[in-house]
Order: C-alpha cells, then sequence, then structure tokens
C-alpha cells in the first residue's frame, strides 16, 4: 500500500485536543488508509473538524439484507466496510450499484467494535476514469491547503481578527476584494467560499450558519451577484459553491 496520503498531518489533534474544540462541518477528500487510521473522536486534518467524508473505490462485494446494504470497498489503500440504511420502503430506495464498479461515497466515520465503517448518506456509480483521478488530486490539495492554513495560523503576530471592523466583525476591503470590487459583506462570503475545503464546496446552509447577521435574501443577492460575475459557480446542486480561482 502506498501510504503517501496518510501522516503529514491528517489527524495531527488527538481526540479530545484542540481540534474536537472545532465545530465539525464540511466534507473532506480521503482515500480508505486515512479513514481506517482516523482518531474515534473524529475525522480532523490540521486542526479541522470535518462532519463527513468521501471517497472514490471499487465495490469488491454487496451484502443486501432488510435493513442495510453493506458495501466492502476497496481502492488502492485498503479496504473497509460501508453500510447505507434502508427505509421502510427499502425496494425504492435501494442503491443501483454494480459489484467490482468504482463508486463515490459521502458518509460519516463510525468505530464498530474496534474498527472503522462508513455510514453512507450518499453512494454514486462513476462511470468516468477521470473522476478516479481527480478524487486523488483533491485529496492532495485538502492536505496541502490544510496545511498552509495551519503553518499560516502559527506564524508569530497572526491574528484572525486584526483586520476585523466595527463593521458586524465583517472584514473590510483589501487587494483581493479591491481587484473583485467586493467589500464588506461580499468579502467576507467571498472569502468563505475559497477557504472552504471540500470537493462538493460550501453549502448555503453553512454560509449562513457562518453569517448570521446577514438575512438570507441579502445572502442570495451576494450570491447571485458574485454568480453572475463568474467568481463562483454551483457543484453538485444549487445550493454548494466554488470559487472559480480556489
Amino acid at each position: 500500500m502506498n501510504d503517501s496520503f496518510g501522516a503529514g498531518g491528517f489527524n495531527a489533534t488527538a481526540s479530545g485536543g484542540a481540534g474536537s474544540e472545532n465545530k465539525a462541518e464540511g466534507v473532506l477528500p480521503l482515500v480508505i488508509q486515512q479513514v481506517l487510521e482516523s482518531a474515534d473522536g473524529g475525522i480532523t486534518l490540521f486542526g479541522h473538524q470535518y462532519a463527513m467524508i468521501t471517497l472514490v473505490a471499487i465495490t469488491r462485494n454487496i451484502d443486501y439484507s432488510s435493513t442495510k446494504v453493506t458495501y466492502q470497498l476497496e481502492d488502492h489503500t485498503g479496504q473497509i466496510d460501508a453500510h447505507f440504511w434502508l427505509e421502510d420502503d427499502g425496494a425504492t430506495n435501494t442503491p443501483n450499484i454494480a459489484q467490482h464498479s468504482y463508486v463515490r461515497v459521502v458518509g460519516s466515520v463510525r468505530d464498530q467494535g474496534g474498527s472503522k465503517a462508513i455510514m453512507i448518506f450518499k453512494i454514486d456509480q462513476v462511470n468516468s476514469p477521470n473522476e478516479v483521478t481527480t478524487h486523488l488530486l483533491e485529496v492532495l490539495h485538502s492536505r496541502y491547503k490544510g496545511e498552509e492554513n495551519s503553518k499560516r495560523k502559527a506564524e508569530p503576530g497572526f491574528d484572525t481578527n486584526a483586520n476585523a471592523t466595527s463593521n458586524g466583525g465583517f472584514m473590510e476591503s483589501d487587494s483581493v476584494g479591491a481587484s473583485l470590487g467586493l467589500n464588506g459583506k461580499q468579502l467576507a462570503v467571498y472569502k468563505a467560499i475559497k477557504s472552504h475545503v471540500s470537493d462538493i464546496g460550501i453549502s448555503r446552509k453553512e454560509l449562513q450558519a457562518k453569517f448570521s447577521h446577514i438575512n438570507p435574501s441579502e445572502m442570495q443577492s451576494i450570491i447571485d451577484h458574485m454568480g453572475n460575475e463568474g467568481m463562483i459557480y454551483t457543484t453538485v446542486d444549487t445550493e454548494h459553491f466554488f470559487c472559480v480561482d480556489a
């Protein structure tokens, strides 16, 4: 197995440490080895805790029962079981996944009897080999982005509120904002979208939670403006956003 995805900051904070003090949010792209080596306290990367993970793997075995479907997933780093729980009308919501095919899974990690397993939120069959390569690039990008942010915060004199003003705590315009024609609330939302580490982007719900001072209609106007100007775009649906230059 290739261990190049394993160490170097993944779960750098132990369970109960600084990472557990942060509210878990976002989706982190990983390979299976990283999931197996994750701490019991949750998925953390350079001190930031994530609510869910996503991975791309092959379904080596599929086991059906009356309450769930269990997929044995494998990538170049290891194997793990992933469970998709069925609703009462299980026949209508059972995923149509072929054995020995590539799938993309989004879910949370659980410890079951000393071993890790994934509770599936969403599973889709992957039809393009490009998505496998893209996922590995996303894994690397997330790791390096997390390391970069961690080093920046560790620099002497770093202050996350250094540029905050009395404008509700929002960041005033800087060189980036000036070049984009953004300031105040617009720039704060733009930065939140750009800095969010996830393969599906930040959701509208997460943005609204971060900026409770912005009412939903004003948030919609800000998002519409940045979309119309080509600064951001939607990803898996109309509720998730990426920055064009992220």
